[in-house]
């Protein structure tokens, strides 16, 4: 990691991705719902990302709903070359703001093409399907490769999943990135994240700072305190050398605290500081 983009994942012949990313969810209003409370400070943070060098953004058509693919668009179109926006679909909202599954062939395939039409493009860079709960996955994963083979789609992965439901759909298709819960204090996949560097496959970490309930250690504190630096700094430099297939994707609506996240990349601890840590 040579740079404050923490380094390039090459995940195929054409599909590269910063391991320090940018996760857009928080540019909505409350409840990832509606339009952010400061639009302009939103696009300034996506133009950012771009000028910072960073090569992956992570959106989704169900954050806001709409909101955050129409921003990314009206920000960054045309998009900067080697830009890659991984999407997910599988999932919908209601009107009350509440969140539901949206598995069936007809949703799946009308979320990839809003997903088309609100970023304007011919072809998603990646889709990920977002798993609800540890049934077969089959079904709906044959759905996004169909779409794939179309053209619609250049990459696939997935969310949310267990070890078997990564191992049946990468027997459908080629999966180039999991993305699951994990941070440094809930290692949960652990195993799942060594299983995707096994085999080039990117991991990424969402809530990686803890989502709606930020991380809470004395270790990480004083460790953090030690390094001079944040807490959420220091938890996002550990996801970074926990495994190199590993991206990050933190969200933010402010370029200030953007601009933070980023400089966790420079961050390097030292065998006791690392000790502590892998302890938690």
């Amino acid at each position: 990691m040579d740079d404050i983009t923490g380094g390039i994942l090459k995940l195929t012949d054409d599909l590269a991705l910063t391991r320090m990313g940018y996760g857009a969810m928080r540019l909505t209003g409350p409840g990832i719902w509606g339009p952010p409370k400061d639009p302009a400070e939103a696009i300034r943070v996506l133009r950012t990302v771009a000028d910072l060098g960073l090569l992956h953004i992570d959106t989704s058509d169900y954050y806001g709903p709409y909101v955050v693919n129409d921003l990314i668009r009206e920000a960054l179109y045309p998009y900067p070359s080697g830009l890659r926006i991984v999407t997910k679909v599988g999932a919908r909202r209601g009107d009350d703001r509440s969140w539901f599954p949206a598995m069936t062939e007809p949703e799946l395939i009308e979320a990839v093409y809003d997903n088309l039409k609100r970023l304007d493009v011919e072809q998603l860079d990646v889709v990920n399907l977002r798993m609800h709960d540890t049934s077969d996955p089959t079904i709906p994963f044959s759905v996004l490769t169909a779409l794939q083979d179309e053209g619609l789609i250049a990459h696939l992965g997935v969310s949310n999943v267990t070890e078997d439901q990564l191992l049946i759909c990468r027997g459908i298709a080629p999966v180039v990135c999991v993305q699951n819960e994990y941070n440094l204090v809930n290692r949960g996949d652990d195993a799942l994240v060594d299983i995707c560097a096994e085999n080039g496959i990117a991991y990424v970490p969402f809530f990686p700072l803890g989502g709606f309930s930020p991380l809470q250690s004395e270790i990480l504190d004083e460790v953090a305190q030690d390094l001079g630096a944040t807490r959420q700094q220091t938890a996002l430099a550990w996801l970074l050398q926990r495994s190199p297939t590993i991206c990050v994707i933190p969200g933010t609506s402010s370029v200030a605290h953007l601009k933070e996240n980023v400089a966790a990349s420079g961050i390097r601890f030292s065998e006791i500081a690392s000790q502590r840590l892998n302890a938690l």
